[in-house]
């Protein structure tokens, strides 16, 4: 993978990261207006309320989801090392992505959050894009 690819899928884990962080802040009312704003352009028909346990729950999985990408950033860095030795690594990282992406979506729809399979499409895409075009999924020469 050339170095642009690299901090691509590095970028993409920092990213991942802010969105837990900003998942996570909306435990605290002074800190919720970036996530008010992303349930507002996902569905603006919805009140979001920012309850109790609404707040731990977004709380919980912001926590989740820095946590996830710090461990694709750990797996990424690690599949880097590997070079062309690394397509098992790619392929785990390919399958949490995929798993995300089904359950995330499919509870999305059946939610009334449809509108957030753009995002996630968009963010899948743009992890998969340099694993595939970077050739990195190749085997290793005998």
């Amino acid at each position: 993978m050339s170095r642009f690819w690299r901090t691509w899928t590095i970028g993409w884990c920092w990213a991942v990261s802010l969105f837990g962080l900003i998942l996570a802040a909306s435990a605290f009312e002074a800190t919720s207006g970036p996530t008010r704003l992303l349930f507002g352009l996902l569905n603006a028909h919805a009140a979001l309320d920012l309850d109790a346990p609404m707040r731990f729950s977004l709380g919980i999985l912001g926590a989740v989801t820095v946590g996830w990408s710090l461990t694709l950033l750990a797996a990424v860095q690690a599949a880097h090392l590997l070079g062309d030795r690394a397509r098992p690594i790619w392929m785990l990282v390919i399958g949490s992505l995929v798993v995300w992406y089904v359950v995330d979506s499919a509870l999305s729809v059946a939610t009334g959050f449809g509108l957030n399979l753009l995002p996630n499409t968009i963010f899948a895409a743009a992890f998969l894009l340099p694993i595939i075009g970077g050739g990195v999924l190749k085997s290793p020469a005998p």
